[in-house]
């Protein structure tokens, strides 16, 4: 068996779960602010990622945990060279964690609104950063011989990888919006997630057209007959759920949105296969799936564990999903 190739494709999958599962409720955090002033409004909005979002962040963990133990060079390349990007994203995360914990501690207006707006930070950044992070691997980085990169945090902001930044928040927000059409039973706060998703979309659409036209010129991945079908069909996916969400918005719109992510993710690292991380000064220095992988030894014991975890996971996941199905009324506020 090909096992640095089983674990290249694990880990999409895993990265896909991520950016599907996280990218509503980094979405809903960030509208949580915009949508309305009530106190029972906002609380409403929350509840819906409450239950979940918590287990959505465990599919970042995993594939940070596959990606340690399938390719340790790449693990060690890559958090060294985001360093300061990942130490920012922690502290997002710690700091949005907290505020889901914190905001219903006390009744104050302004104690609530300040944890609010917390979460809001929380999903942002990290947003943002994501993609920044995905865009600078794909465009490639300055990465030595020694598998060191040479360049500093500042390096890493390109004009090219700040639109990716853009896209992944402007995508991610929209993603919140179709989900919150789902899972609210008010009309009337239903009706301004629709508005407030209209323009959300309009601009993720506009970022992503100029963000394909730079990846055609910043990176080589288009030049990949299967990435590009892949990141045209991310195209479709993202306009026909538009196309929906501005009609009624609904279960269609959010799956097509969904497609959409997944679709894009999988362009990603089609165009990439087999590199994982991309040297800029030179493409023999590149890492690759067969230069920076572990023994096979090691690879094949992680299999047999993956495959016998993995659908566990899947299960409870989706059992999850299943119990907190309904819609949030006021009525679940009190729990």
């Amino acid at each position: 068996m090909d096992y640095p190739v089983i674990w290249f494709v694990l880990i999409a999958v895993l990265f896909t779960g991520f950016f599907f599962l996280e990218g509503f409720d980094y979405g809903v955090g960030m509208l949580c602010p915009f949508i309305s002033q009530r106190d029972e409004d906002r609380g409403m909005i929350l509840r819906t990622i409450g239950p979940v979002w918590d287990g959505n962040e465990v599919w970042m963990i995993t594939a940070g945990g596959a990606l340690f133990a399938a390719f340790p060079h790449v693990y060690a390349t890559m958090f060294s060279t985001f360093y300061l990007a990942l130490f920012l994203m922690l502290v997002a995360l710690i700091l949005r964690g907290v505020a889901f914990e914190l905001r219903t501690k006390e009744k104050c207006t302004c104690w609530r609104r300040t944890w609010e707006w917390c979460i809001f930070t929380g999903s942002l950044v990290p947003a943002f950063l994501w993609g920044v992070a995905v865009s600078d691997l794909m465009a490639g980085l300055p990465i030595g011989e020694n598998m060191v990169y040479q360049g500093n945090f500042a390096g890493l902001l390109s004009p090219y990888s700040i639109l990716g930044g853009l896209v992944f928040v402007f995508v991610f927000a929209y993603h919140g919006a179709a989900f919150l059409q789902l899972r609210l039973a008010d009309q009337g706060l239903r009706q301004r997630i629709q508005g407030l998703g209209r323009c959300l979309g309009l601009f993720g659409a506009l970022f992503f057209v100029c963000y394909l036209f730079m990846t055609s010129n910043c990176t080589d991945l288009l030049t990949r007959p299967c990435a590009l079908v892949l990141f045209i069909c991310t195209a479709l996916f993202f306009v026909l759920s538009y196309l929906r969400f501005w009609r009624q918005g609904g279960k269609v719109s959010f799956i097509l949105n969904s497609l959409a992510i997944a679709s894009v993710t999988f362009g990603v690292f089609a165009g990439l296969f087999p590199r994982i991380m991309v040297s800029s000064l030179n493409p023999a220095w590149s890492l690759t799936i067969h230069n920076a992988a572990s023994t096979p030894y090691t690879l094949s014991i992680m299999t047999v564990a993956a495959f016998i975890l993995v659908p566990i996971v899947l299960i409870y996941q989706i059992w999850t999903y299943y119990i907190f199905r309904q819609r949030v009324t006021p009525k679940d506020l009190s729990h």
